[in-house]
């Protein structure tokens, strides 16, 4: 085996550093992903479900974008909070917590649902779910890292995002066939709160040991280091914030339900199609950016991926036949997918384990803002001046933000190959 060592060449190295299966290798990260795998997909069953059910009762806009927003604005108020506890307390536990805060909440959801509960309870149950993704983040994605060396950190972004689009896949398009085949949306929000519930089992099979814990004193300035630590590192900041600001403004999924049912002219299995179609890309992108060799040339990938986002955003909102909107979703989740990849290669390689939480904090508030909060501002411009506009609208202002990101941190048009970035 030594002599194998000493006589490997330079490609059997990169082959070897370049293994599309390497995370996957180690038990504790395995669990995790499919504990993580399952949970997403009963949580994305889940947000078919709510789309679907509040729609049918208030026909509104508004209603759907405060979807969004009741569950980000606990995330961001959270934050630095959040980010220091998954630092300072044992992140597995954390993780288990709010897993379990995720389960009641879905089974209130289907109380509500039977029970034909006033519209201000789910908002109330939104929040709560907030609240969980609020804690979760930071101390699921700190823990994670610490399953797997940081050799393995750029395969790992990979599969974590393979899984996450895997679950967007497969969670719409069973929660569009659920509520159609059970003809109302309780039975989605049992089915989310039983993944929750396999998720926790799954974690608590992990034996990861316990993470370094933040040592210096509880205060505002350690309750912001993960923030400042984003700060110093421009490259990461202009990552996140140009994927943050792209995706605000170009996102068109809230305004599915009513695309689907007014434009479209589609039922509730066709928008579950839709809601599956941008995780369909985005999958086939990841497991395609796992077994290639890594972006030589990560930066301009990144602009110009985010500026096809635009486009093809743009495209959807004229579009007014089926397939053809179908196939701008697709394409739109395969170019996010490359961004996301980039982000959270180069988040991981340089966050050292103490400050990991805080940082992940950080980082899943930008995730959040372009998610959910991008919900309700697509929901805002949507009710103003119609779902078309508020697209298109938002396609162009995605590809302004592109320009703008260029011309504030010109580094990132020189980002090369992502390894040379690790610690």
């Amino acid at each position: 085996m030594s002599s194998s060592k000493r006589n490997s060449t330079p490609l059997n190295s990169e082959v070897a550093q370049h293994d599309p299966f390497a995370a996957l290798r180690f038990r504790d990260y395995r669990l995790f992903t499919i504990g993580r795998l399952i949970l997403y997909v009963g949580l994305q069953m889940q947000t078919v479900a709510i789309g679907w059910e509040l729609y049918e009762r208030t026909n509104s806009a508004m209603v759907l974008g405060g979807v969004g927003l009741a569950q980000v604005l606990p995330m961001i108020a959270l934050t630095l909070i959040a980010g220091d506890v998954a630092d300072r307390r044992d992140r597995q536990l954390t993780t288990l917590l709010s897993v379990l805060l995720l389960a009641l909440c879905s089974l209130a959801l289907a109380v509500l649902s039977y029970t034909k509960g006033a519209v201000v309870l789910f908002y109330c149950c939104l929040v709560l779910i907030g609240v969980a993704k609020a804690f979760l983040k930071p101390a699921g994605d700190a823990l994670m890292w610490q399953l797997i060396p940081v050799t393995a950190f750029t395969n790992a972004a990979t599969w974590n995002s393979s899984s996450f689009q895997l679950a967007s896949v497969l969670g719409p398009a069973l929660g569009g066939l659920g509520i159609a085949w059970l003809g109302n949306a309780t039975g989605i929000y049992v089915l989310a709160a039983i993944a929750a519930l396999l998720c926790f089992s799954l974690t608590v099979a992990i034996t990861a040991e316990r993470n370094t814990i933040a040592k210096e004193p509880l205060s505002l300035q350690a309750l912001a280091a993960g923030a400042k630590f984003v700060w110093d590192n421009q490259l990461i900041l202009a990552a996140i914030t140009l994927d943050m600001f792209a995706v605000l403004l170009g996102g068109a999924v809230a305004l599915l339900p009513i695309f689907a049912k007014d434009i479209l002219h589609a039922g509730p299995v066709e928008l579950g199609y839709l809601q599956a179609a941008p995780s369909i890309g985005a999958l086939i992108m990841a497991v395609s950016l796992a077994y290639l060799p890594p972006l030589r040339k990560a930066g301009p990938a990144l602009l110009w991926s985010v500026v096809g986002f635009g486009v093809v955003t743009i495209i959807f909102g004229l579009s007014r036949w089926f397939w053809l909107s179908l196939v701008m979703l697709t394409l739109s989740g395969a170019l996010d997918s490359i961004s996301v990849v980039i982000r959270h290669t180069l988040v991981q390689i340089r966050t050292p384990d103490h400050l990991r939480g805080r940082v992940a904090a950080i980082n899943s508030v930008f995730i959040s803002a372009s998610n959910e909060l991008g919900g309700f501002e697509s929901g805002l411009t949507a009710a103003l001046f119609g779902p078309v506009i508020s697209v298109v609208g938002g396609g162009i202002g995605t590809i302004l933000v592109v320009v703008a990101a260029a011309a504030i941190w010109p580094g990132i048009r020189k980002l090369g190959a992502l390894e040379e970035y690790k610690k």
